[in-house]
């Protein structure tokens, strides 16, 4: 059971960072027999499963790494990686209890949001700033942290559930505080914005 709720949370969590890499990892984990999943989740073994799931995660790859794209990326993803994360851990708990299976849901769903919030809400602070290589080194930090994560909840279930309440009490505390840095940071582009808009217009 431990294991099966490790997986779970590892699904959800992995998912709101990185979704894609996420399903070609643990397909090909599942595909060489390292890791046994169960049946809902078999077809993340399927060679074009992973296969799509390769050029997805290429694709993120890069896009993680032009910040106009990259906040875009992130924007329409939030609609993808948090119900993903959410039907993942409830498949990850097999022929559950469908009442234990909808808490999965629900946590896997929560778990996906704090972990894609953590990564979007950095971003959009990141990518206000001028210089780019602070962005390459945030999206290649995720990736490692990223796999790190899952090797962990494939096969140290115990290490990553301890790890995973750390991450969440840092989630519950920096989230808010993101979210009052894109706030200021948005309202500051706009006075700019206004304020140059102004000059041209007494210029003219």
């Amino acid at each position: 059971m431990l294991s099966a709720i490790s997986l779970a949370a590892g699904l959800a969590w992995a998912s709101g960072l990185r979704l894609y890499l996420t399903i070609a990892l643990v397909g090909s984990c599942a595909a060489s027999g390292l890791v046994h999943l169960p049946p809902a989740l078999l077809f993340m073994a399927s060679p074009w499963i992973i296969g799509a799931a390769v050029i997805l995660a290429a694709v993120e790859f890069l896009a993680d790494k032009i910040p106009a794209l990259d906040s875009l990326w992130d924007a329409v993803h939030t609609l993808i990686r948090i119900p993903a994360g959410a039907l993942l851990a409830a498949a990850a708990l097999g022929h559950a209890d469908p009442t234990l299976q909808t808490l999965a849901a629900l946590a896997g769903g929560a778990l996906a949001g704090a972990a894609h919030l953590t990564k979007a809400g950095s971003h959009v602070l990141i990518n206000m700033s001028p210089e780019p290589l602070s962005n390459w080194i945030a999206s290649i930090a995720e990736d490692v942290l990223m796999v790190i994560g899952l090797v962990f909840a494939l096969f140290l279930p115990s290490v990553f559930l301890v790890l995973l309440i750390s991450f969440l009490c840092f989630a519950g505390w920096v989230i808010p505080r993101l979210w009052r840095g894109v706030q200021g940071g948005w309202r500051g582009m706009a006075t700019h914005m206004l304020g140059v808009d102004s000059l041209g217009g007494k210029h003219e």
